[in-house]
């Protein structure tokens, strides 16, 4: 017996993968427009191809190989738009928002925070916190309880709470 394919329709797929192949997007570009732009284009690539698609549980990874392969097309194909200046521009501030070096510091305080924390209850923070899985998934890909996530994240985010260096953040 065949088991039913998670994603029955590319809208259904989309839907619930956007977050995250977004976030690899951004992760591929400069800003979020052009990281909004590149998937857009991937997600057009991957709708082509739908039918071709044999196993639609592998579909990230079809859409991660078009993100990458297009933005390196897109890098070949760039134009040089750089111009001599006597100031370098700065943009402007906006309200409320972090200093890009603060947030940069944060963000390199956090990974160093949890590159401490023993090695499964890190696989579990950041495949339930950046990958954005849910418990279940989590446990499902660890081969472990529910429970078991449950208990090893709250542990991983009371060490993370008590971390020194993340003191900056409270």
């Amino acid at each position: 017996m065949t088991r039913p394919a998670p994603y029955p329709s590319f809208s259904s797929y989309v839907r619930a993968r956007q977050p995250v192949l977004l976030r690899t997007a951004r992760s591929l570009t400069a800003n979020a427009s052009d990281a909004e732009d590149l998937l857009q284009t991937a997600l057009t690539k991957t709708y082509v191809a739908w039918e071709r698609i044999e196993d639609h549980r592998a579909v990230d990874g079809y859409v991660r190989r078009a993100l990458l392969n297009t933005r390196t097309s897109q890098w070949r194909k760039r134009k040089v738009d750089e111009f001599a200046c006597d100031e370098l521009p700065e943009p402007e501030p906006q309200p409320g928002e972090a200093d890009p070096a603060e947030r940069q510091a944060l963000h390199d305080a956090m990974w160093r925070a949890i590159m401490k924390l023993p090695a499964r209850q890190r696989a579990m923070v950041v495949l339930r916190y950046y990958e954005d899985l849910s418990e279940a998934q989590t446990a499902q890909i660890l081969g472990v309880s529910v429970g078991t996530v449950k208990s090893a994240v709250s542990r991983a985010l009371g060490k993370l709470r008590d971390d020194p260096e993340l003191d900056v953040v409270r």
